[in-house]
């Protein structure tokens, strides 16, 4: 399992846009499994929505992507180098995201030729899918 500090060794991402608390699977340049502990103190709550909050789709995705970018950037030829978006294809959101949730976030690498990939993440709470898409991620 990583925690917190041990994913800022391997991704740039800080607080407050580091958006997953731990990786409990990781198989380097393969797939990954993180989770994000989702409380009523984020500062995006603030505004979105007041007296519903919810987690923001975006928000969502970035999370998929970071815990992508831990599988890709876990690869010894990519330490140290940054994982950027290249495209969000077909994301689809079945469920509300709100405080007290815990976020579980997968992404399996699909492709990956070069500098760039496809990643294909789900997150879900309790079982239940939040969202599904496809991530395409170049390494700069």
């Amino acid at each position: 399992m990583l925690t917190t500090k041990e994913i800022m060794e391997i991704i740039p991402h800080r607080h407050p846009f580091l958006l997953v608390d731990t990786v409990t699977e990781c198989e380097p340049g393969q797939r990954a499994v993180g989770y994000k502990c989702v409380t009523y103190d984020e500062p995006y709550f603030a505004g979105h929505f007041p007296g519903e909050p919810v987690m923001p789709g975006v928000l969502q995705i970035e999370a998929c992507a970071q815990v992508g970018a831990v599988a890709i950037l876990s690869l010894e030829k990519n330490k140290g180098k940054t994982a950027y978006f290249g495209a969000v294809n077909n994301a689809r959101f079945k469920r509300k995201v709100v405080p007290g949730d815990k976020l579980k976030m997968e992404c399996e690498i699909i492709k990956s030729k070069g500098p760039v990939g496809i990643g294909k993440v789900t997150a879900s709470v309790d079982g239940e899918t939040a969202l599904t898409a496809e991530l395409t991620f170049m390494i700069g």
